[in-house]
This record gives structure tokens, sequence and C-alpha cells, in this order.
């Protein structure tokens, strides 16, 4: 789950990670009283989107009177925000953050990630602050500097140390990098964060770390822990069918491709979506079924999938061990017969009650293609696809 700016600063604030002042604020007038309550002379009005690249779209403005808070407010606040994270369409900016301007001495990258290769919280640092780390990956990666905590003794003072040294960092600055660094690590494991990144990370002329900007994700599976975080969420932020999935327990996420996909395993899933795209097809959803599946939830994970406008064609791919072939077959069935199904389908089945999904299928009526094999399907959903664009 993501969450938006000004909340990931009121929570990293609360572990005392320095962030600079602010507010949020749903209309002009509201960022006008913001700005009053924060003194000037200067301020930064920040649309909140969970998107990066904001600055670039026209949604971060810095302004020097409380008539152009409420100006730049009034602008951002309302508009269609397009980014290179949003996509062409962009998002829709209903709130804006208010915050203090700061003194920039320079401006510096550091993240936090749950590295799966090591099981560790794993530090990421760079001098290349306000570019995206991706682009510093590509072009300087030796200006990437790594330290992961072993969660076994938890954060160090010289780990902190470490990465501030890596940021060319000297004097009190180095202190105050171990203090922000230390809370930071805190945050993210009394969180249940699984990326906190600070970009940019900025030193202010008196010599002060800050975070100017803060985007922080959590694992969804810990979020019921922490039901402070999980009411943070803002659905007009998540793709509408991802929230309906999750109401079913599916695990559907939309992707850009023409070709629907139901499997059930992740791994299962990562695979179909992979012979898709080499036998020339693209992918329109991973969706996971899950290995319990009914055949109420295989029906709403159907219409998920068709309710897509992009979606030209359907491949099932579905391994019987706790889900029964017949179990998917009858949902499948059922989906196909109420949404009146207009585009090609292809059905592979194997394992448990196999035979008796396929009789199912095939005394549907429905032209439903079956495949011997996954690379069966995959070639004859694409085929079918192509045959009839």
């Amino acid at each position: 789950m993501n969450i938006h700016e000004y909340q990931a600063k009121g929570l990293l604030a609360k572990y005392g990670v320095t962030v600079p002042k602010g507010g949020v604020a749903y209309t002009a007038e509201e960022a006008k009283t913001v700005a009053q309550e924060l003194g000037g002379p200067v301020w930064v009005v920040k649309a909140q989107i969970h998107a990066g690249g904001r600055g670039l779209g026209g949604g971060v403005k810095i302004v020097k009177s409380i008539e152009e808070v409420a100006e730049a407010a009034k602008a951002i606040i309302g508009m269609q925000l397009v980014t290179h994270q949003t996509g062409p369409k962009g998002k829709e900016v209903k709130r804006v953050y208010v915050e203090e301007g700061c003194d920039i001495a320079r401006e510096l990258y550091l993240g936090a990630i749950i590295d799966r290769s090591n099981d560790c919280v794993t530090f990421m640092a760079s001098t290349e602050g306000g570019m995206e780390i991706e682009e510093v990956a590509e072009k300087t990666p030796e200006k990437i500097h790594k330290v992961s905590i072993d969660p076994a003794t938890g954060i160090q003072a010289f780990h902190a140390r470490k990465i501030a040294f890596a940021l060319d960092l000297t004097g009190k600055q180095v202190g105050a990098a171990v203090k922000f660094i230390m809370a930071l690590y805190k945050a993210v494991q009394s969180s249940d964060a699984d990326l906190v990144e600070i970009n940019p990370l900025v030193v202010t002329g008196s010599g002060d770390i800050i975070a100017l900007d803060a985007k922080m994700s959590f694992d969804d599976n810990a979020l019921f822990r922490h039901k402070d975080i999980a009411e943070l969420r803002d659905p007009d932020e998540e793709d509408p069918s991802e929230l309906e999935a999750a109401q079913y327990d599916l695990n559907y996420i939309k992707l850009d491709g023409n070709i629907g996909c139901m499997v059930n395993g992740a791994g299962l899933a990562m695979a179909t979506m992979d012979i898709i795209k080499l036998n020339g097809g693209d992918p329109a959803n991973f969706l996971d079924v899950g290995g319990g599946a009914t055949k109420e939830k295989v029906t709403e994970a159907f219409k998920i999938i068709l309710k897509d406008v992009n979606v030209e064609g359907i491949l099932v791919n579905i391994f019987g061990g706790i889900m029964r072939c017949d179990v998917i077959a009858e949902g499948v069935v059922a989906a196909a017969k109420e949404v009146a199904l207009s585009v090609p389908l292809v059905v592979r089945l194997a394992g448990t009650n196999v035979e008796l999904g396929q009789k199912i299928l095939a005394e549907s009526g429905l032209p439903i293609l079956t495949g011997d094999d996954l690379g069966d399907a995959a070639e004859k959903i694409v085929k079918a696809v192509k045959e009839a664009a």
C-alpha cells in the first residue's frame, strides 16, 4: 500500500526523522490558512498524488506570498497531472501540501528497502539527489552505495556513519545524518514498510539534514498490525478493478496488454505472462485466484478481467492441486454466460479432476478453446486474438 507524501512525512516525524513543517489543504483558502500558520517568506505548494515527477508536470510551485500560495493551490487542485509515472491520462489532484521553504545547500538520495536477496533492510545512498535512482543506476552505478542491516543486531551507529561518509558529509553533518538514518530505520522496522525513499535528502545551509520529499509503501500482509496506517489508504489513487479484486481476495494488477490472464499461483501467473510475451502477445493483467477459489470467486475474477476494455482475449491457466479443475471450469462457464463472452477464450487445465473439468467445458456449448499444455495454450490465444483483430 502506498501513501501520500504528507502522510509519509507525518509518520516519519513520529520516529524522529527531520522533515519541514507543512500542512495539507483541499482548497485554495485552506492553503492560505496553512501558509499563514507556517509563516514565510517562502512556501512550496505540492500536488499530492501517488507518482513521482510532479515538479516537471507543473505540480510543485515555489511561491513568496500568501496570495501566490492561494493562486498556486487553485491552479494545482483539480488539475489532471501527467508525469512519467502516471501514464498519458495522468491523475486528478485533489489536495496539496503547503510546506515551508528550505535553504538547500546539497541534494542527496537515501532509500531503505526490504532486500529479499539477503533478508535485510538495505539502505541505498547516493550523492545524486533529485534524480530518479533508476537513471543513476543505469548511467553511474558506482554512485549508489548500499549498506545492509542484519536483523539480528539491528542498525548500529557505524552503519549510519558509513552511509554518511558515502554521501560525502563532514563535520556536524555526520552527526545529524547518523541521527536521521537511525530514526529512519526505526520507522521502517516499526511500521512494516517495505520501501522508504527520501529524494531529495537535503543538507541545509546551516548543516541540518532534512527529508525534503518522502515516499513510503507498506506490506499489505502486515497492515492488520497497523490500523492507523491502513486508514491512510487513498482509494482514489488505486485502480478500481484492483480494489474490487481485493474485496474477493484476488491478487489482481492491471497491465497494458490485451490478453487477460487468470491463473492460480503467483509463480505460475508470472510464467503465463512470460510465455504470452514469448509468443508475441501482451498480457493485460496479473491475476492469481489463489489455491482455494470457489466457483463464485472464479466468476468474479472472470468479470473483473472483462471490465478492462483493452482485453481482446483471455487465457485461463490452472494447475489443480487444492484447486479442482472442475470448479474452475464451472466458474469459467458461468462467467462466460453471464457476461455474454465476445472475445476468444483459451483454457488450459491440469491436475485434480482435469477430465471432469474438460468435460464441463466441452459440454458448455461455448466457443472455448483448450490447450494441451501451457505452450500450446499461449500459442492458441495469441493466434486467436490476432485473427479476431
